[in-house]
């Protein structure tokens, strides 16, 4: 093998270090940094199967104008003029761009600085927008800057962690390791998950407040009244504090656990344990940012953290974890439309400082429009230019059917990304194509505010550029070469730092001008470090307020704006599942990673699942007021009845009707723009189509608009679940005719219907259908594909779905890090394994990542009892 090159895993905001190793083959084998403070060599599943990802099927190789390959050069040119026109005729601000937390921080200084500095106008925001935002307002108000006031090191000196809105298990799962190992070290941690569902994070939680939808806000409030009332706020003065705590007064342990819908001796439990522990630390992510009350729940938060005092010594603070490995990179380069460059301001001050740094006179003096209303803004007409950079927001913004409506009417479309189909790039008129993880070449930022080096290990695919590099190839074509004049991300980098330290003098909490003057030799070799890095030396932790004075804020709870009716009586809540990333460009090609959740899922409590007559594993159609998607039922008493929950990560490449956002309204929190993202009012009705079933394909085919389909990743197959209320014989047989094929059936009356398709002895296509899920084993099936069967036998148990030989039934697979199937899990805890350690020392389950381990235990639990 080739000297492993080190880089940084582009999934989670934990930022994990990776090492890439080449094999004699070509292929690369991916491991965990253990030089790396964010992991130490840990990785997640998703981590564990990078080297999965790095193929090129379905990369976009080449530009693209109006749906044709052009020449680079050609793809410049075309796109300046198109953006020129449109900025001479209608102005800067009819120009958008809509950058991503998978750029890199030299990626987002160019989109920033040729928006705001040259340009001229502010309208460049990100899919930030849609995960951390609030948390940004909230650090904002209270502390005069976006400033993550704590470590993972944190986490091994604290003794009370509260997550809140958080799955750390699944979202953040080498994080939520770290967390697993530091409680065992520290037996007497305590650790609180407040939250509407039982996720695998409770697996840990000394205690679980199972609260009513989005009434975070008010378990804070109530405990800061109760710190008042105990006589335990620390000694000093905010500004603000009189007025928190006069809106605090009211809520006393009665109204908050009925407001929060809870029994008061949990509420009063997490009072004690806040208020009688000398350090404690708040973890919160997207339960708690992605509300219409957002920023006043961050702030709700960071009041009782200031107030106690626990804030600024190790093992204390409000923690905010973002979602994307470099949402804190595009927070500091000004990727958000409300913000300037390093954590500036659109104050007279900042505009005239950036001015000067920059040799413009055309800074943005206002700021733009944030995602949902820039993309409601295309939809008016009033933005005539999008570029969308590494993102994909007809899948991740809410009201989906109205993003696709304004791209399609919008005059130009710009899509730089690393797939050429995706639902968003079905909509631009221009397509560059972007290098890819692996062979991208620059830093990221994580969430405890660590700058690590992402490393190219591998060419670049096709005519790939960096997305630094096709920003700044516009820009001189727009007349702004000696601005955009770099030759490598070193560069970039480099006059980043520059600025942030300009005029600096501590005035700003961004400072990283230590790095300023870093050799290119230097900044390859840059290991992982925390801001600041300031020419000033030290910079403690402080307010950086015009006063000096950290700011409470006054916080009157809000529930969310999504209200259950007798129409719309459930209230939905959406989120990350444990082996998929955003919208599965990635993630969603590898087989493994598919064996886990293989389609969107409804869970739903029993109750509810009677009530509205579903059945766990039958199909059910989800309807809220703008739109409606099709989910596979699993009853689950993880949630209260009343809500139901459904992951974001399918889109309209993956399945026919699978798109969570196309349900959620676009209301967002009035201060950070975000979201409300976690709660919509829907209905749900059972579907019993005619046929559930699975197609197998060797290559790509049309299906009918009348056959819902659900994609599987499939090593050089197509596969699909799929389900429909018309009878499929004729759409096979006409398939069949069309290609000549030669087919094979088996029927059963009307309880199965199952096809295999042949042309010159090769297996082209296989079909199983059947009233319920058809048994049948994928793998066997496949190998049908790739070896033929040549005896009548054979070929029948393949009919059937089965195989001949060796292949094992594993069962829907629990551990994908080694690919255990729950039937092997409990067989093996029949044979003798009766806890989490002996099924780990019999299959391996449980000991790498360790998602899987509350699953196990739930496996243990549930067969040991029967």
């Amino acid at each position: 093998m080739k000297r492993a090159v080190r880089s940084t895993c582009p999934y989670c905001g934990v930022g994990c270090g990776v090492e890439a190793e080449q094999t004699a083959a070509g292929t690369f084998v991916i491991s965990g940094d253990k030089q790396h403070p964010a992991n130490f060599g840990r990785l997640c599943v998703k981590g564990a199967a990078l080297g999965e990802t790095l193929g090129q099927e379905g990369r976009l190789l080449y530009p693209e104008v109006n749906g044709e390959r052009v020449e680079w050069s050609a793809a410049l040119d075309e796109t300046a003029r198109r953006l020129n026109a449109i900025i001479e005729e209608f102005g800067p601000k009819a120009v958008a761009f809509y950058a991503s937390g998978q750029l890199l921080t030299e990626d987002y200084y160019v989109a920033n600085k040729l928006m705001k500095g040259f340009i001229g106008a502010a309208n460049i925001d990100t899919n930030s927008r849609l995960c951390m935002s609030s948390a940004v307002v909230g650090y904002k108000r209270a502390f005069g800057a976006d400033y993550v006031p704590c470590s993972y090191e944190d986490l091994e000196q604290t003794d009370l962690v509260i997550l809140t809105g958080s799955n750390a298990a699944w979202a953040h799962p080498v994080l939520y390791q770290r967390l697993v190992q530091a409680r065992q070290q520290r037996p007497t941690m305590k650790i609180v998950v407040i939250d509407p569902r039982r996720t695998a994070t409770c697996d840990i939680a000394d205690l679980h407040l199972v609260l009513r939808p989005g009434s975070d806000a008010a378990l804070f409030v109530g405990l800061l009244n109760d710190l008042h009332q105990q006589q335990r706020l620390v000694a000093g003065q905010f500004d603000g504090q009189s007025a928190a705590l006069g809106l605090a007064e009211s809520w006393d342990l009665a109204k908050t656990a009925d407001f929060c819908q809870l029994n008061q001796e949990d509420v009063q439990t997490l009072w004690q344990w806040f208020s009688q522990c000398d350090r404690a630390m708040t973890l919160y992510t997207m339960g708690i940012n992605q509300s219409s009350s957002g920023s006043d729940k961050c702030n709700a938060i960071i009041n009782v953290h200031l107030a106690s005092g626990k804030l600024g010594r190790p093992g204390c603070g409000p923690f905010s974890l973002t979602g994307q490995p470099n949402a804190m990179g595009g927070r500091e380069v000004g990727g958000l439309a409300n913000q300037l460059a390093c954590h500036m301001n659109f104050d007279a001050a900042d505009i005239a400082r950036l001015g000067r740094f920059w040799g413009s006179e055309r800074i943005a003096q206002t700021p733009g429009l944030m995602a949902v209303e820039l993309f409601a803004a295309i939809g008016r007409g009033e933005v005539k230019a999008v570029w969308i950079m590494g993102t994909n927001p007809v899948v991740s913004l809410p009201d989906a059917s109205r993003v696709e409506r304004a791209l399609a009417n919008c005059p130009l479309v710009i899509v730089s990304d690393v797939v050429r189909e995706t639902d968003t790039s079905r909509y631009a008129s221009v397509r560059f194509p972007a290098l890819a993880w692996g062979e991208k070449n620059g830093t990221v930022t994580n969430s405890e505010r660590r700058i690590s080096r992402q490393r190219a290990f591998m060419p670049a695919a096709g005519e790939a550029r960096a997305d630094w590099w096709i920003l700044a190839q516009i820009a001189q074509r727009l007349g702004y070469r000696d601005a955009f004049n770099w030759r490598h991300p070193h560069d970039i980098f480099s006059e980043h730092a520059a600025l942030s330290g300009f005029e600096n003098n501590g005035s700003r909490a961004f400072d990283i001008s230590g790095l300023a003057n870093l050799s290119r030799e230097q900044y390859d070799a840059l290991e992982p470090v925390r801001w600041p890095v300031s020419t000033q030396g030290h910079q403690p932790f402080k307010s950086w307020r015009p006063d000096g004075k950290f700011q409470m804020v006054p916080i009157e709870p809000e529930l969310p704006q999504a209200v259950a009716d007798v129409h719309y009586p459930l209230i939905l809540n959406s989120g990350r599942i444990r082996d998929q990333w955003h919208t599965m460009t990635r993630t969603g090609l590898v087989p493994r990673l598919m064996q886990h959740i293989n389609m969107p899922l409804l869970d739903i409590h029993p109750l509810d699942a009677k009530r509205y007559g579903v059945t766990n594993d039958g199909l059910v159609r989800v309807v809220s007021r703008l739109g409606g998607m099709v989910a596979r039922v699993q009853e689950s008493e993880s949630l209260v009845p009343g809500n139901v929950f459904i992951p974001m990560h399918w889109s309209q490449q993956f399945a026919r009707k699978g798109q969570i956002n196309s349900l959620v309204a676009s209301v967002c929190c009035p201060h950070s723009g975000q979201p409300e993202s976690k709660q919509t009012a829907v209905r749900i009705q059972h579907w019993q189509p005619s046929w559930r079933g699975e197609i197998f394909a060797r290559n790509q085919i049309a299906l009918t608009d009348d056959i819902q389909w659900w994609r599987q990743a499939s090593a050089g197959i197509h596969h699909f679940l799929c389900a429909a209320d018309t009878p499929p014989e004729s759409w096979i047989e006409t398939l069949s005719a069309a290609r000549g094929w030669q087919l094979q059936y088996a029927q059963g009356n009307s309880e199965f219907y199952n096809v295999l398709a042949w042309h010159a002895g090769e297996l082209q296509l296989a079909f199983y259908s059947a009233k319920t899920w058809p048994d049948i084993h994928a793998a066997s099936v496949v190998a049908g594909f790739e070896t033929a069967p040549q005896t009548p036998q054979g070929r029948h148990l393949l009919l059937g779905g089965k195989a001949a030989g060796t292949l094992i039934d594993a069962g829907r697979t629990v551990c994908t890090c080694f690919s255990v199937g729950e039937k092997s899990i409990t067989h093996a805890i029949a044979s003798g394994c009766h806890s989490v350690t002996m099924l780990g020392e019999k299959l391996r389950c449980g000991t790498q990542c360790g998602s899987c381990v509350p699953e196990l235990k739930t496996l243990l639990a549930k067969t040991l009892d029967t």
